[in-house]
């Protein structure tokens, strides 16, 4: 069936969605508050059924091609030197480093520039209002304008104001005591091809990560409870790391010094979006606005990706858009909780507070990167929850074809 739809958040899930509605035989328009295309972020990965949905799309091996060029991941100590390690060509990409790394701005504009001819996408504009009459919503732009559609999808962050419009008070965050920022510095000789990552007292850590743009990408997190931080303005939350982390060790002085002049700069206080229902009407949720699981989870972008596969699939088949939602949160419900279900003592874990605590991890990770235990270790990386039945959404065969042409989810 064919649907008028309004999506809003231009980044993986909305572009993702924008080209399976479209695609599906749908008027698509995504409205984005960002003036232009936002081609920031750090490093994400595409695991599982994830891979599956682009490679439906034809995209799996653009993807790829632009990845980081991350062959692994490494613990290290102040001195720089390796403690552990996993690498991708060991572990068949079932490792802290999947085989598809790619930083999260070269993913979505691949999803954007593969749908901006089918959909229409709107920048530099937002969400003031939405009413709803039990049959369709008309949505008041920040410009002022008006119009109705049939469905209104929020992809947005997990901060989504847009979601508080429709959905006010209703997330009841789970807090992982964690800080982290993210931000890109300038490249250096030394630079390689692994995710290094260092542990400081006081349950601090840095690490650094190559991409394919010529610089690294640095990031820093701090455990603690939750202060509200996430509310502070740049300049604060700038101000507030460089205390903490002052003195840390290893190449955290180069990561403080490319902090004052970053560009990118991305910081949070890590919560997952716990929502008792994803759908309100003719209104619904995809990615993290409907269910963010946090980077401990190292399944977001996979979640988003198929999540945003399945909106479509189930929006597009009916003309009831309310039994479409329903279809699509009974298919995604079981992902998405066993994606969130990350242990509350995991940030304690990879970020001890001692130097006896940091010996313990480095060598609990020496031990899991053994070639006896490498595999066993992989899978627990790779968290790779029970995806939908993605065989409910095979085109039909044709005549000559038969039943068993159809893809199938490997």
């Amino acid at each position: 069936m064919a649907h008028r739809i309004l999506v809003t958040g231009a980044s993986v899930a909305g572009c993702t969605l924008a080209w399976w509605l479209a695609h599906l035989g749908n008027e698509v328009t995504v409205v984005e508050r960002a003036p232009t295309f936002r081609d920031g972020g750090q490093n994400i990965d595409v695991r599982g059924v994830g891979r599956d949905v682009l490679r439906r799309m034809g995209l799996e091996q653009i993807a790829l091609e632009r990845g980081t060029g991350e062959t692994g991941t490494a613990w290290v100590d102040g001195e720089g030197r390796i403690a552990a390690q996993f690498l991708v060509d060991r572990d068949g990409g079932d490792g802290p480093t999947a085989e598809m790394e790619i930083l999260r701005g070269d993913l979505a504009r691949l999803l954007y520039e593969a749908g901006r001819d089918t959909a229409r996408f709107r920048f530099g504009d937002s969400i003031d209002r939405i009413d709803q009459d039990g049959e369709a919503a008309t949505v008041t732009f920040a410009n002022g304008r008006t119009k109705r559609y049939d469905a209104v999808v929020i992809a947005e962050g997990v901060g989504s104001a847009t979601r508080e419009l429709v959905f006010p008070g209703e997330n009841d965050p789970r807090w992982m005591d964690l800080v982290i920022a993210y931000f890109t510095i300038p490249r250096v000789a030394d630079d390689d091809r692994l995710w290094r990552w260092y542990n400081a007292t006081g349950g601090r850590s840095v690490s650094l990560r190559p991409d394919r743009n010529g610089t690294t990408r640095a990031m820093l997190s701090l455990r603690q409870p939750p202060g509200n931080e996430q509310s502070w303005d740049s300049d604060q939350q700038k101000a507030f790391l460089q205390e903490r982390f002052a003195g840390a060790g290893w190449q955290t002085g180069r990561v403080l010094a490319g902090l004052d002049t970053t560009e990118d700069f991305y910081f949070d206080v890590l919560r997952q979006v716990r929502m008792p229902r994803w759908s309100k009407g003719c209104v619904a949720l995809v990615g993290d606005a409907a269910w963010c699981a946090t980077p401990l989870a190292g399944i977001g972008t996979t979640l988003a990706i198929t999540g945003a596969f399945v909106l479509a699939h189930e929006i597009s088949r009916t003309a009831d858009i309310r039994s479409g939602f329903d279809a699509y949160e009974r298919a995604m419900r079981p992902m998405v909780e066993q994606g969130q279900g990350v242990p509350k003592i995991a940030p304690k874990l990879a970020n001890p507070k001692s130097r006896l605590g940091i010996r313990l991890l480095h060598g609990a990770l020496r031990f899991a990167s053994m070639p006896i235990t490498r595999r066993i270790a992989g899978k627990l990386f790779s968290n790779a929850p029970k995806a939908p039945d993605m065989s409910r959404y095979d085109p039909p065969p044709t005549a000559d074809e038969g039943p068993s042409s159809t893809l199938r989810t490997a």
